[in-house]
């Protein structure tokens, strides 16, 4: 057995184990990819080899690299290199990379106008890095200076932006709820 084909024959249980970090079916992950639930099957069991057709959308819809998924070996370079998500004004910069788990943000939000509390399923964790940060959760309106951090269910209706002219900057740590809930949904505005 060559080396590609012991890389070749790691796929199959890689893909296994993270469609089932995410809790999701073969037919959840068919109708997010397009790949047929046979050949899905095929492939998390070493009876079909993947090709670059197949992987690319699996790797984007468990939101991994591709050298990730096919376990490429290291190239020495610890160098982490994510490329920023713009939505709604807003700038995401993923900072982690764990399918199905909590995502960390650094996020830039540029000042903003009347709050617009939403809601969605899941828990959120703020610190302010940089700037001066407006909250509002529920009927409380907080403003937070760097250093400080709030934590939240994201039942209760909330908002953040800026609280000054100027563009504050987040850590934040979102479950995958609010990681669809932040940079799907805004994906019109």
């Amino acid at each position: 057995m060559t080396d590609l084909d012991a890389v070749l024959d790691a796929v199959g249980p890689r893909l296994r184990a993270l469609r089932a970090a995410r809790g999701a079916t073969l037919a959840q992950v068919s109708g997010e990819t397009g790949i047929s639930e046979s050949t899905l099957s095929r492939l998390e069991g070493g009876g079909r080899k993947p090709t670059l057709e197949l992987l690319l959308p699996l790797a984007r819809a468990y939101g991994v690299a591709l050298d990730e998924l096919v376990g490429a070996p290291e190239t020495g370079d610890p160098r982490v290199r994510f490329k920023p998500v713009h939505r709604g004004g807003r700038t995401y910069v993923p900072l982690s990379r764990r399918p199905g788990g909590v995502q960390a943000f650094k996020m830039i939000v540029p000042p903003a106008g009347e709050p617009e509390p939403q809601v969605h399923e899941g828990y959120e964790w703020l610190y302010v890095l940089e700037g001066r940060l407006r909250l509002v959760l529920g009927d409380r309106d907080l403003e937070l200076a760097p250093g400080e951090a709030a934590e939240f269910d994201t039942r209760v209706p909330h908002w953040f932006g800026a609280a000054d002219p100027r563009p504050v900057e987040l850590l934040v740590l979102f479950g995958k709820q609010g990681e669809r809930a932040h940079l799907k949904a805004r994906a019109t505005g």
